[in-house]
């Protein structure tokens, strides 16, 4: 019989931060649990050489380098709700390999100020995207390791 307590579950050799609880016999796809409070842990990210791409990724968003476990390095966000993020070796880029791509959100009228910022932390500018949408104009830009972002913010009125 399983006990009823939550119990930590470890997913690609790293602790998530909550334990989470097993799913129930009448759920076992865990689909009620997840449900309405989903809300995203941690974001996971292939790299080459994880602690450049943390510390990039830490000085970009604020975050801070707080730990590290065998290949990985995590970044905490710089406030309490925000998005941990994980990088994990590997030994190389494996094409068609899923990538990932995180979309930035900035406040109106800084999103060419934080652009230029990331550049001078190593990434590198991709190309703009204006009045495609109506709600958000942004700039598609590489990390030093060459995976895509996007900095959008609402467009600017003018």
């Amino acid at each position: 019989m399983r006990p009823a307590a939550a119990t930590p579950i470890q997913r690609r050799g790293h602790p998530l931060q909550a334990p989470l609880q097993r799913p129930k016999a009448s759920d076992p796809a865990g689909i009620l649990r997840t449900m309405p409070g989903l809300t995203v842990a941690s974001v996971n990210v292939d790299a080459l050489d994880p602690e450049r791409l943390a510390a990039f990724w830490a000085a970009a968003t604020g975050g801070a380098v707080t730990g590290r476990h065998e290949d990985f390095v995590f970044v905490s966000p710089p406030k309490e709700g925000g998005v941990m993020l994980f990088f994990q070796r590997v030994a190389h880029k494996e094409p068609g390999r899923n990538t990932l791509h995180l979309d930035l959100g900035v406040p109106d009228g800084q999103r060419a100020a934080e652009v230029e910022r990331l550049v001078g932390l190593g990434a590198t500018r991709q190309w703009e995207v204006e009045g495609e949408v109506s709600w958000v104009d942004w700039t598609t830009m590489t990390d030093p390791e060459g995976n895509l972002f996007c900095v959008g913010a609402p467009p600017v009125e003018g």
